[in-house]
């Protein structure tokens, strides 16, 4: 049997923004792949509402299906067991958070027989990745998502040696000073190891990353052989040493390379020579023309992603499929490729199995290969459902000493809880916005949701017993995306999505909800407006008639991210009437808005009772305008606040006295700092005088969550806060805004982050408040309302 080793590759999402919490639907099967005889392993990280998996396929005739399920002693929820696995002889190791697990197969079947633990440096996370041959393991020490400079250690890898009673024990620490990123990948051959470290400054270009080489000794230490290997075009981002794979043949070693964002984000792979301890390069492998031109490889789309050899050929994995390459006198020849999406490959003697952790928005999937003469065939796939909290259904479940159900609560009480999978969404779909309808004929409620790549409708008419009706997909070539926003006017959806390419508006007529029977309805839009491609939010006068795409951008006319006008009195032919960006707000100055509230005023302000208001939430600042004639629209006045991360949206009073705002980005911000807000923070400004408004003051939270979307209605705010849900505050001293209830709706994670509750709508007359949570889906609550003293 040959043995398989996993060289695990760095993708780039490992270093997104910091905080971002795991999602509950992102379990990243196929996270890991190796082979152990005829049997596929396949390893699956799971999410904060499962421990992880491991499972090992065999072939039933023509079909692949699971053998066995491992899974660690005492495992918890979050653990992140199958974040990688490897496999030499008989014995699977695998990483997870804080530990790596060894199985072994017996006349029971698999057991654990060992567990690798160890102390790290501050900031460093033990576990990611696994590297194993015969009695030795490597496992690494990185520090995940703060790579970077400034942005955590440089990480280690720990090295374990079995002795002949079967017990792991330490036997040395591998490390390099400034190696950013240090084990994100690594090798082992023997006595030697190669470890990556792709974020590795080389002399000013940040991220250029760099290898390195140790050796042991003959008294059991480890030492570093030689200078870092080094890109010999060095630049900016490329992440050299994202993947490393060292082949060894009587003529010598050839070590192979990926650097994922080289050659223009296009990506490369590094072939170099040993020459007497000198690395020589050899070849450099580019991505195919037709991949490159086709927009593939675009932003770093993953040309090295994986790097096996197989007999006399190279296997180069490029994201959507695999190069293949053979060596001759002449050089290195592309000979052939095999479409597969994944990251990874392990090879049996007849088949493969490919990792695609990425597949279905983060959910991840794994194919199996098989050999057809000469060529490769895709002839399986394989993956799990999705984990999450148990859907409540057909009975209210009553806040009753903090907890209803799952979740903790005060003063909030479940109807009804609808996990992401039963909103008529495909695997890896998520919730964003959501928005409401009642029909004026039959008087039912709808809830309108937001997904990644389609709106949902639920009929919420009777909020124990929620009914899907039927989902609107994205539009035709548009592509799915975090943002979705709805809005409603005259009985007609407007839908727009940000990041989304050519989507547009949506238009759909809600009164066709009326007829649908007992199975859901795929629906078709009734009208389109193409004056605007992707746009982070839609806001509506419901008074005027007039919409207003902000955050537009990626073609049409983006009003620079200001107000695009959209005249919808009729909604299924609507017209642009015109553009409103004050210059003076926004990142860039375009007067870029993130999200916007259009009313008729009927404050206090007399120089302009009657008009048409819009309170833009301006990323730097909060930007008021008239915007009554279209075709002239008057900026009124800005106003900013200390400390500003990202000014994301806000809502004025029912007596357009006050205005609040979220701020998205400035708990993320703030947190680890000298001072660090002590909750989440809500802006407040006085608007008596829309020429000059006046902040006073900020309320922070009894969490510290980052806040996202604000409602207000009746002396009360509801208020969508990422990781600690909903939270109810009482308004009516506008100055001084009190908690009087919240509901958690991710009971796995707190404080800062982006993901959890998005957004909320409190405006039904029965009183059913719906809130969406991204992984977790849409929550029908009822707030337990004490009358407010006036």
């Amino acid at each position: 049997m040959r043995t398989i080793f996993r060289l695990s590759a760095v993708a780039l999402a490992a270093f997104a923004t910091a905080f971002t919490a795991a999602p509950v639907n992102a379990q990243g099967f196929g996270s890991g792949v190796a082979v152990h005889g005829p049997h596929a392993v396949i390893g699956e990280r799971g999410g904060p509402t499962s421990p992880g998996a491991v499972y090992l396929y065999q072939r039933s005739g023509s079909a692949w299906e699971i053998m066995t399920t491992l899974v660690p002693e005492g495992a918890e929820n979050g653990a992140g067991f199958g974040s990688s696995v490897a496999v030499s002889g008989n014995r699977i190791l695998v990483g997870a958070n804080g530990t790596a697990y060894v199985f072994e197969p017996g006349s029971g079947g698999w057991s654990q027989t060992g567990m690798l633990s160890a102390m790290t440096a501050e900031g460093l996370s033990f576990g990611g990745n696994v590297a194993l041959q015969d009695d030795r393991a490597l496992v690494s020490a990185t520090a995940g998502r703060r790579f970077g400079p400034g942005g955590g250690a440089d990480g280690e890898v720990h090295v374990f040696d079995r002795d002949e009673n079967g017990n792991w024990n330490p036997a040395g620490t591998l490390s390099a000073a400034g190696a950013t990123g240090f084990g994100s990948s690594m090798a082992l051959r023997g006595d030697y190891a190669v470890v990556g470290a792709p974020m590795a400054e080389v002399g000013s270009a940040r991220a250029a990353g760099s290898v390195y080489v140790f050796n042991r000794g003959e008294d059991g230490t480890w030492s570093q052989v030689g200078d870092a290997l080094v890109a010999p075009d060095a630049s900016q981002a490329a992440q050299f040493g994202a993947a490393v794979y060292p082949h060894v043949t009587d003529d010598g070693v050839t070590m192979f390379v990926a650097a994922p964002g080289a050659a223009g984000f296009a990506g490369a792979v590094y072939a170099f020579a040993n020459d007497a301890g000198a690395w020589v390069p050899e070849a450099l492998f580019l991505p195919p023309v037709t991949q490159v031109a086709s927009g593939r490889r675009r932003g770093g789309g993953g040309f090295g992603s994986a790097i096996e050899v197989v007999g006399d050929e190279l296997w180069i994995g490029s994201g959507s499929g695999f190069n293949q390459y053979s060596k001759s006198d002449s050089g290195w020849t592309l000979t052939g490729s095999v479409a597969s999406e994944g990251s990874q490959v392990a090879f049996g003697s007849d088949f493969a199995v490919v990792g695609a952790p990425g597949k279905d928005y983060g959910m991840g999937s794994a194919f199996f290969l098989e050999r057809d003469g000469d060529d490769w065939a895709s002839v399986a796939e394989v993956y799990s459902e999705p984990s999450n909290y148990t859907a409540v259904i057909g009975d209210e479940v009553t806040c009753e000493d903090g907890m209803a159900s799952e979740f903790e609560c005060s003063e909030i009480d479940i109807l009804s809880y609808v996990p992401v999978s039963q909103l008529g969404a495909a695997r890896g779909v998520r919730t964003n916005d959501v928005w409401g309808w009642t029909d004026p004929q039959t008087g039912r409620e709808y809830a309108l949701v937001g997904m990644t790549d389609q709106a949902s409708f639920m009929d919420i008419t009777d909020a124990n017993n929620p009914r899907y009706v039927g989902r609107l997909m994205m539009t035709e070539g548009a592509r799915g995306s975090t943002w979705r926003d709805i809005k409603v006017y005259d009985n007609h959806a407007f839908i727009v999505s940000d990041g989304a390419g050519e989507h547009g508006m949506q238009i759909f007529d809600l009164t066709r909800l009326r007829d649908v029977g007992s199975e859901a309805v795929d629906f078709d839009m009734d009208a389109h407006y193409d004056g605007i491609a992707s746009a982070h939010n839609i806001v509506i006068n419901e008074e005027t008639g007039f919409a207003y795409s902000v955050g537009s951008s990626g073609g049409g006319e983006t009003c620079g991210g200001g107000l695009h006008m959209i005249d919808i009195r009729n909604p299924t032919e609507p017209a642009f009437a015109g553009c409103f960006a004050d210059t003076s707000t926004g990142r860039q100055n375009t007067g870029y808005s993130h999200d916007a509230m259009c009313i008729n005023y009927e404050g206090p302000d007399s120089d302009y009772d009657g008009k048409e208001i819009c309170f833009g939430s301006n990323e730097t600042a909060i930007s008021i305008a008239d915007v009554t004639d279209k075709d002239n629209a008057v900026a009124i006045s800005t106003a900013t606040y200390p400390r500003v991360g990202y000014a994301h949206q806000g809502w004025i009073t029912d007596d357009h006295r006050f205005f609040y705002l979220g701020d998205e980005l400035d708990e993320i911000q703030q947190a680890g700092g000298e001072n660090p807000f002590p909750g989440t923070r809500t802006m407040i400004w006085d608007v008596s005088d829309l020429d000059d408004p006046v902040f006073v003051g900020e309320h922070f939270g009894v969490s510290t969550a980052s806040d996202h979307n604000l409602y207000i209605i009746d002396g009360l705010m509801y208020q969508s806060n990422y990781n600690s849900g909903l939270r109810i505050l009482d308004v009516s001293d506008p100055e001084n805004p009190t908690e009087v209830a919240y509901f958690d709706t991710v009971p796995h994670a707190e404080g800062p982050s982006m993901g959890g509750s998005w957004s909320n709508y409190p405006y039904f007359e029965s009183g059913t408040i719906i809130v969406t949570s991204g992984s977790e889906g849409l929550f029908l609550l009822k707030h337990r309302k004490e009358e407010l003293v006036p």
